[in-house]
């Protein structure tokens, strides 16, 4: 008896969790959105560049197009295919199920603003951080009214895109987090589905773990491929053998109090470009770049670490910049600069 009180008692339970729990989630809706938004990603570094759009409104212009065609037509195709799934199980579109919808695509459109805004106001660093809140935010809404699960997978998305930001990782592996967080964790979160039944909290917590493990594993073997290489053998030279004669590869070695001229491009109503718009910084330990007929390649290090490149290890602040004027100065702007290396070995 008191075996079949407590299976009467279960059964009761889960009847209520399916009733407070009716908004079903398609692997298919998991299975678009994952890869689409891991594909594109992955896809940022190639398509779209700076090379292909010069000019900066061009190539904001191109993105928010790209974004809003390939969000419109996954969110399209999504709705198709859930409506044809609904009709063959003869079920009917819920109030609770349009409104998390919207929620979802109005969480989408905040994102397809936001990167299009980075493109003026800076902050491209948190692009990919923004995407995985954002992503996180929607499944979280998602399964509070479907699927514990997407809960739980939710809130870890979120604190994985404030993590990256947290521990100020570098771009580089923030987007290959993001692009298997979304296009590999998504997917393989629709296998995950189980129709909102009630599982004890050991079991969420091991199948959240599971998926946490498999989907940051790969972004973090690739870093450390990534920390393992090195250019190959190339002859070592100095800065003023290298002016003189440029070879076709090899490192140049610049010493340490090196003085490296920054020059600001300045345009606007308010100043007109000089060309004593240059300062100069002083490079206060040596540094060897590896160079192909002349150009960086992008890989640098310092003596006796191991090499890195360029765009995946440095981090610029500039923490305020403020306008005076004074008697015993006149007008001057103040600023300040703060250029940090983030090395994959550090």
């Amino acid at each position: 008896m008191p075996q079949l009180a407590t299976q009467q008692i279960n059964a009761i339970h889960s009847m209520l969790s399916a009733g407070h729990r009716n908004l079903r989630v398609e692997r298919h809706s998991l299975i678009l959105w994952g890869l689409s938004c891991g594909g594109l990603i992955l896809a940022s570094n190639h398509i779209l560049t700076d090379e292909q759009f010069p000019v900066l409104e061009q190539r904001a212009l191109a993105w928010l197009t790209l974004l809003a065609l390939t969000l419109t037509g996954v969110s399209l195709l999504d709705w198709n295919l859930t409506r044809r799934a609904k009709q063959a199980r003869d079920e009917a579109w819920s109030f609770i199920h349009r409104q998390v919808l919207k929620v979802w695509w109005l969480l989408m459109s905040v994102g397809v603003l936001m990167t299009f805004a980075t493109f003026f106001y800076g902050g491209g660093y948190m692009i990919f951080p923004a995407w995985l809140v954002l992503v996180g935010l929607g499944l979280y809404v998602h399964g509070l009214f479907s699927e514990e699960v997407l809960e739980w997978t939710g809130a870890i998305i979120i604190a994985i895109g404030v993590a990256t930001l947290a521990f100020r990782l570098d771009y580089a592996i923030t987007q290959n987090i993001a692009a298997s967080t979304l296009g590999l964790g998504l997917p393989l979160l629709a296998f995950l589905l189980d129709r909102g039944r009630a599982r004890p909290a050991w079991l969420r917590l091991a199948q959240s773990v599971g998926w946490l493990l498999c989907v940051l594993l790969p972004p973090l073997l690739v870093q450390r491929t990534a920390q393992s290489y090195t250019p190959p053998e190339m002859p070592t030279v100095s800065l003023e053998t290298f002016r003189q004669q440029p070879a076709t590869a090899q490192i140049v070695v610049l010493p340490a109090g090196s003085v490296i001229p920054v020059k600001v491009e300045v345009s606007g109503n308010l100043f007109r470009a000089s060309e004593d718009s240059v300062f100069p910084l002083v490079l206060n330990q040596p540094l060897e770049i590896a160079m192909d007929h002349g150009l960086p390649t992008g890989d640098w290090h310092i003596p006796g670490e191991s090499w890195g490149l360029a765009r995946k290890t440095h981090w610029i602040q500039i923490p305020w910049i403020k306008a005076e004027l004074t008697a015993q100065n006149g007008p001057q702007v103040r600023s300040s600069l703060i250029v940090e290396t983030r090395h994959p070995s550090h």
